[in-house]
């Protein structure tokens, strides 16, 4: 008996290719179409970030919609993210360069609202973790 291939999820580690149940695709499908709509902001918008809802999208229609999900992945601005994250786990370097520049302005955000300490000290504690791992990725 010959095994069978399953695609792997956006995952990469491996898993099948899960379709959600009938009833859950419509909101799924609608959740792709946000993200698609969100991912196309941030190509305009410099500080808006484009991969995360590239793959949020890419996710959602790989369970409600084979035919969009085809389509995002062969799409000239978000198809190379997706096939970077889904085979390489890696993050575009543009994509790291505005997290750089992102992260640390959301802290000082905070600090000129006159967060207090404990939120400036947790809130620094999870953007230094986030910003870490983001670099760590390879592009």
């Amino acid at each position: 008996m010959r095994p069978v291939n399953f695609p792997t999820d956006l995952n990469g580690y491996g898993e099948p290719f899960a379709q959600a149940p009938a009833a859950g695709r419509p909101g799924l499908r609608l959740l792709g179409c946000i993200a698609t709509a969100a991912a196309a902001i941030g190509v305009a918008l410099p500080l808006w970030p484009t991969t995360p809802f590239a793959l949020l999208a890419a996710w959602a229609f790989a369970r409600s919609s084979p035919r969009l999900e085809a389509w995002l992945r062969s799409h000239p601005n978000f198809g190379p993210a997706i096939r970077a994250w889904s085979e390489r786990r890696a993050i575009p370097r543009k994509a790291k360069l505005v997290a750089a520049g992102s992260l640390p302005a959301s802290w000082a955000g905070l600090w000129l609202a006159d967060a207090s300490v404990g939120a400036l000290v947790a809130s620094g504690a999870v953007l230094l973790a986030v910003g870490a791992w983001i670099v760590s990725r390879p592009h």
